[in-house]
């Protein structure tokens, strides 16, 4: 893949539930992390005693971090709320020159900081909660 500007990966929010996504504004940083547990099989008849994994057996997760600025009060009242009524909602990750990524996730974490001679910003944790998708671009 290409260099891309860090500018072109978007997360976006289900706003109602029926694929309506809108940008999480004023975010300046944004990470999409995927891992995926292994199931260790190893017994004493494994070659060299070298350990073996189960394959496709682990659970897999995301996690999205982002951190920036108020911009747009729409998605800023979305994110709010979607925090303090705990609810699960459809995000969208679009990576330039990758895909889309589309799922299901919670937000874990919403924080705010400020100092006195600058802005408020956010950072905030999104874990998955389901199945995603990928669509390649």
């Amino acid at each position: 893949m290409p260099a891309q500007k860090g500018r072109d990966l978007l997360i976006k929010l289900d706003q109602t539930g029926t694929g309506s996504f809108l940008t999480v504004a004023g975010l300046r940083t944004r990470t999409l992390a995927f891992n995926a547990a292994t199931v260790d099989v190893t017994n004493t008849e494994s070659v060299g005693q070298w350990r073996e994994l189960l394959a496709g057996a682990g659970v897999r997760n995301a996690r999205i971090t982002g951190n920036g600025i108020f911009k747009n009060a729409a998605s800023d009242a979305l994110v709010r709320d979607t925090f303090f009524t705990g609810m699960i909602r459809n995000w969208q990750i679009i990576v330039p020159a990758m895909g889309t990524v589309q799922g299901p996730f919670q937000i874990s974490s919403l924080d705010y900081a400020g100092q006195y001679n600058a802005e408020v910003s956010f950072d905030m944790t999104l874990e998955s909660a389901g199945e995603l998708t990928f669509v390649a671009a």
